[in-house]
């Protein structure tokens, strides 16, 4: 599948002179989908403010399609294309950024090391 990263930036607010206050970068773009992919896997308290620019965009931009994955999503295609194991029942799980595949790293396997 194609895809590009962070391809363009939309502006989302303006000032009273009609300047861009505020803009909104979709984290992927699927060109042969015409849909922008913005994911969060950070904490509940920065998810907020992601759900309110997502918002702000459709209405800005009603004609674009855009879809926001959440960690547990996120998650779920990492598991569903072998990208990592399953985890455990009932563990808590940290996806990691970097270059390549996506890396989900368990807590408590973090917690091992840092106290190995």
């Amino acid at each position: 599948m194609r895809w590009e990263y962070e391809p363009r930036s939309f502006p989302i607010q303006w000032d009273d002179d009609g300047r861009p206050t505020k803009s909104f970068t979709p984290d992927f773009y699927l060109p042969d989908e015409d849909v922008f992919v913005e994911i969060t896997t950070m904490k509940q308290s920065l998810v907020t403010k992601k759900k309110r620019k997502v918002r702000m965009f459709r209405m800005r931009y009603p004609d674009l399609d855009i879809r926001l994955l959440y960690r547990r999503d996120y998650l779920h295609l990492v598991f569903k294309y072998g990208l990592d194991s399953a985890p455990p029942s009932g563990s808590a799980l940290v996806p990691t950024r970097h270059n390549g595949p996506p890396v989900v790293i368990r807590l408590t396997d973090r917690a091992r090391s840092a106290a190995g």
